[in-house]
């Protein structure tokens, strides 16, 4: 973990911006296809994609310098916070410039001369299949699970089984030759995957340009009523703390560690003193980034 900060005495800012970022690779967990590549393509088009076995091969390529910044899924609308990130967070030197909001639109994919009559079975997630639990029913097809969408798509192509389907994005029947044969089949509207985009420089938004958050990662003095105490400031300065979430690190699972984002920027006299208080009561807090509220949000 890097060394701890008083919040109040944060370094400025490198005269960088995020669009400068544009000219480099942009990393995801998953294969091409996958949805974490449409969010690389909807929120950088002039990045450069690099797919990555896993989230820690993610953050490695970033820290090592092969890529800019990678694009992490941090939660789902329907399936939750994705628990590994915020286990590789506290370890990881990166931090968060921005957020992306992807909608995830489930199709229906066959290869090339299958019909969704002559289907009888359909790979995909277990999310996915979840998510599409009634359209699947309505058609009559077995559901088998696959590791992830884009690879479900990927087997579908090299396996040119006209009875078999995949759910996956429309950027995987793209990537892999294969023919939508029904859009938007997810059973519910809505569904929304949350990113951060991870830099190993920390790039400030100018708070007077917008609505920021700050996001961070402590843990508290093993004191009664720490939480309660450490969580004042925000409360008496009137900052809104949008998310805060616990799990135990440990090889005895017996220390709380949180993550949490709140609204505003440590240049605000108001969040600074309240980071401060919280830094009082924590045994080690870092600041993971300041970043621009995305337009979702409104």
């Amino acid at each position: 973990m890097a060394a701890r900060k008083k919040p109040g005495r944060a370094q400025a800012a490198p005269a960088r911006s995020a669009s400068a970022s544009k000219a480099g690779v942009i990393a995801f967990q998953g294969i091409l296809g996958a949805y974490s590549h449409l969010a690389c393509r909807e929120a950088y088009p002039a990045l450069t994609p690099l797919p990555c076995p896993s989230f820690e091969d993610a953050f490695a390529v970033v820290e090592d310098g092969r890529a800019e910044c990678a694009m992490i899924p941090i939660e789902n609308s329907l399936g939750g916070r994705v628990a590994d990130i915020h286990h590789l967070l506290p370890a990881s030197s990166l931090y968060i410039i921005a957020e992306h909001f992807q909608p995830v639109h489930h199709c229906l994919l066959g290869v090339k001369g299958a019909t969704l009559e002559g289907l009888k079975r359909v790979l995909s997630h277990e999310q996915a299949l979840a998510q599409c639990r009634g359209q699947l029913k309505s058609l009559g097809l077995e559901p088998v699970l696959r590791a992830d969408t884009a690879g479900a798509a990927k087997e579908l192509s090299e396996s040119g089984d006209k009875t078999t389907g995949a759910i996956a994005s429309a950027l995987a029947g793209e990537t892999y030759g294969l023919k939508v044969l029904r859009t938007r089949v997810e059973d519910r509207i809505g569904n929304t995957t949350r990113f951060v985009i991870m830099s190993r420089r920390r790039i400030d938004p100018d708070p007077k340009d917008g609505p920021c958050l700050t996001a961070l990662i402590f843990q508290l003095r093993s004191v009664p009523a720490a939480l309660y105490k450490a969580l004042g400031g925000f409360a008496t300065s009137g900052i809104n703390i949008t998310k805060i979430e616990s799990y135990l690190s440990g090889d005895r699972f017996s220390v709380a560690q949180f993550y949490a984002e709140i609204e505003g920027h440590p240049a605000d006299l108001k969040v600074a003193r309240a980071l401060e208080e919280l830094d009082y009561f924590s045994t080690t807090l870092r600041i993971l980034g300041s970043f621009r509220a995305h337009k979702f949000r409104q």
